[in-house]
């Protein structure tokens, strides 16, 4: 019962926890590459209108439940759920929060241990004197657990149980004396280390210390807008995607932090600073750190095709190299600053993700805070150690897609729909305004009951049924052909390419192209296949037989290599659905089961007093 009486111990410790809870790698590495694979400015007003149409409500509406079952002593999303209404089904959606807490945790801790490794090698000088491709191949072995670039055997191992360890510790010490303590500490120190490296972004000049551009060309193409991309469809889902994710909606952590607030603690006013300080941190800061640098230095069209690799490629194997090039103890500074920045980022979130998980231990098993720490820890461990294992057989994809993408659209639907529509929009913006130091304007409460529940729909079954290539006029009542990246065809592994079996002798090529690149060399084969600059990069077994050379054109569905029986990635893939799968059924039974507390502040508290 001790959990159900902490709370926070100050405003602006509140303010901190919450806005590191939503400034995570998606500000630093996610935004920016959003925006130039959207083209730049064009990306900018789609995603300013969906912060303000899509992000401030939820925000509030999280905000303002949390707050509500923390009263009660609730502290996860399926009971702060069925507290807004009684009905069973509630709480069996509110495992959605809990699944997402544990699965991204799962693999963001993961991620968490990258940026510290980074953080040591750039300190230490690892990367001096390479060049960008053996930058781009220590991360690869760095991932890759049979070979090592720092002498440290299975670093990705030791690192990502010592991130795991570092994290339960600090959930163990609870709300007061760990989270917001580390949101204190955490948060103004990735300030200075990002406004240092916008300092240089602004300052970087062409000619000088390597650079192809002025820094300011990066952040001219990133802030001109462009008005036609009010018509494109693709546009709106990514900017409206981009503002879901950075505002780290749908995960259940907004409301269980709220739910630790006392009784007459301002909601409007703190969410309105949490989440426009998040906005400060990455429309201000994060677009202008990797993209003006690496347009300075590749130009904008490179900086596109790097892009396709998504802001961790960016991130781990090209910065490190970028950095180089300002020499000697600058580029240890940059590189511990960067990699620092996305450290604090990292550490802040994954203690919000795992809150759900730990609130619901503790008030429906009556365990403690360490206890309840202890076990998410070896939920964790158990779960994380998959992808540190088969990353390359894209295990952190299937954790991302379903438990970062999939769930949160679902699981923040559901909540926008039981605020507005069930629970009632009325009662909701009583309970917003309960003891709030500013009123929201009453715009938003239309916005909550219609616009805000709509666009979710929208952006999920456009999600469910996109057309391929994002061409929208394809849409027929006659039918039409699925995205690769749709959810049906990511169901029915339309995006796996020819290699459909779990099993098979051989590896068949999934890209048109040359053989540009293959190499053996330390027991592994590397293979590259290009074609227009878009390449495919195959790393298996050297023992296996290789049945083409370099330079030789390859279609897809060709054989490349094999010789003997494999599993195929697709194994991996439909082996990891069934753990989530499993994951998802076990929380339901947990929920089924856990004991029926009732706390204090209930017995005590009339129901309807934060309505009056």
């Amino acid at each position: 019962m001790a959990d159900e009486k902490q709370v926070w111990g100050s405003r602006v410790g509140l303010i901190l926890a919450m806005a590191g809870n939503a400034v995570g790698l998606g500000n630093f590495l996610r935004f920016p590459v959003q925006a130039v694979q959207n083209g730049g400015g064009a990306f900018i007003i789609p995603y300013i209108v969906s912060f303000i149409l899509l992000g401030l409500p939820l925000l509030l509406i999280e905000w303002s439940t949390g707050k509500y079952g923390g009263q009660f002593g609730h502290h996860s999303p399926p009971m702060i759920m069925q507290k807004l209404d009684s009905r069973w089904a509630w709480k069996y959606i509110g495992a959605i929060g809990i699944f997402s807490s544990i699965i991204i945790s799962s693999y963001y801790c993961y991620i968490e241990s990258w940026t510290l490794s980074y953080v040591f090698h750039s300190a230490v000088g690892t990367f001096n004197g390479m060049t960008e491709e053996e930058v781009s191949n220590f991360f690869s072995n760095y991932l890759d657990l049979s070979t090592t670039s720092s002498g440290l055997p299975y670093e990705a191992v030791v690192l990502f149980v010592f991130c795991l360890g570092l994290n339960v510790f600090l959930l163990g010490r609870g709300i007061k004396n760990g989270i917001e303590v580390v949101a204190k500490v955490c948060m103004p120190l990735l300030l200075v280390f990002g406004l240092f490296l916008v300092y240089k972004s602004f300052t970087l000049k062409a000619g000088i210390e390597g650079a192809y551009l002025d820094g300011t060309v990066g952040l001219n193409f990133m802030w001109t807008p462009h008005f036609d991309s009010l018509l494109n469809p693709k546009v709106w889902l990514s900017a409206a995607g981009q503002v879901f994710f950075t505002l780290s909606l749908g995960m259940g952590c907004i409301q269980t932090y709220a739910s630790y607030m006392r009784k007459r603690e301002d909601v409007t006013l703190n969410s309105m600073t949490a989440g426009f300080l998040n906005e400060f941190t990455e429309i201000v800061i994060g677009s202008a750190i990797i993209i003006p640098i690496s347009i300075g230095y590749f130009g904008i069209d490179s900086v596109i095709e790097l892009s396709r690799n998504g802001g961790l490629g960016l991130g781990f194997r090209t910065m490190p190299f970028l950095f180089e090039q300002w020499g000697g103890v600058l580029s240890a500074v940059a590189g511990v600053s960067f990699f620092g920045l996305l450290f604090l980022a990292s550490i802040t979130s994954t203690l919000a993700l795992a809150t759900p998980t730990v609130g619901f231990f503790s008030k429906s098993y009556g365990w403690s805070q360490k206890k309840s720490s202890g076990v998410f820890g070896m939920l964790i461990l158990v779960l994380g150690i998959l992808p540190v294992l088969f990353f390359s057989k894209g295990v952190f994809d299937q954790y991302d897609y379903w438990g970062g993408t999939i769930a949160l659209f679902v699981f923040a639907m559901s909540e926008a729909i039981l605020f507005s529509w069930v629970f009632g929009v009325d009662k909701g913006w009583k309970l917003i305004h309960y003891g709030a130091d500013m009123n929201i304007p009453i715009f938003f409460k239309y916005v909550m009951k219609y616009v805000t529940p709509t666009m979710l729909v929208i952006i999920f079954v456009a999600a469910l049924i996109k057309p391929k290539n994002d061409d929208w006029s394809l849409l027929s009542l006659k039918g039409w052909e699925l995205d690769d990246t749709s959810i049906i065809s990511e169901l029915n592994h339309k995006s796996v390419g020819p290699n459909k079996a779990w099993f098979s002798k051989n590896h068949y090529a999934e890209n048109t192209g040359l053989v540009e690149y293959l190499k053996t060399e330390n027991g592994k084969t590397k293979m590259i296949i290009a074609n227009m600059g878009e390449y495919k990069e195959y790393d298996f077994d050297g023992n296996l037989d290789v049945y083409v050379k370099e330079d030789d054109l390859v279609m897809i569905g060709t054989p490349i290599y094999g010789g003997r029986w494999m599993a195929n990635n697709v194994f991996y893939i439909d082996m990891i659905r069934v753990v989530l799968l499993a994951l998802i059924i076990g929380i339901c039974v947990l929920i089924h089961f856990s004991a029926k507390r009732t706390s204090e502040e209930e017995r005590c508290m009339n129901h309807d007093d934060m309505f009056k």
